[in-house]
């Protein structure tokens, strides 16, 4: 059973945990969520669009949660400004970071580690003086990651038309 008042940290992505990230994203709770299941990565598309270095060329962040030493989850954070491919094209402040997370095994859901892995990763982010604000976008469907970043200090903006269909986009200004 997993504990769940250890520590929650946020480690750098490796090129070693791209494997599980594979089946992390191939779990039927993120996939719901995370593109749907004609989205469905393989290990080769997983290898090619989340290995570190590529990540980087998109000024995409990318870690992976531990609850004391076990990874948990993967979360990445992002610059808004000209991430291109249709994302956030009005955007102007260069100090904006978008983020993305997720909880790997759905026994885990509920039980405000997510909500814990928000808060972590913002707090990161705002320890660099040049992160203005922090922006996310779940489905309007999406109740329960809405509740969690709502818990974590983010405030609904507006429904918004993505790359990816309707969002919520929602804010966290700096505390």
């Amino acid at each position: 059973m997993t504990d769940l008042h250890q520590a929650l940290t946020l480690r750098p992505l490796r090129e070693a945990d791209l494997p599980m990230l594979h089946d992390w994203l191939n779990r039927p709770h993120l996939v719901q969520w995370w593109g749907g299941e004609a989205a469905r990565p393989s290990l080769a598309q997983v290898l090619a669009e989340y290995a570190p270095a590529a990540l980087a060329q998109d000024r995409v962040t990318p870690y992976i949660a531990l609850l004391g030493n076990t990874p948990i989850g993967y979360a990445q954070s992002y610059v808004a400004l000209g991430s291109g491919g249709g994302w956030w094209e009005d955007e102007t402040d260069p100090g904006v970071r978008g983020i993305d997370q997720s909880l790997a095994d759905p026994a885990l859901l509920g039980q405000g580690l997510g909500t814990r892995l928000v808060r972590t990763l913002v707090a990161q982010l705002f320890a660099d003086p040049a992160v203005t604000r922090i922006q996310t976008d779940p489905s309007p469907d999406n109740g329960r990651a809405i509740r969690c970043y709502e818990k974590a200090g983010f405030r609904a903006v507006r429904v918004v038309e993505t790359p990816d269909g309707p969002a919520l986009y929602m804010l966290c200004e700096r505390p």
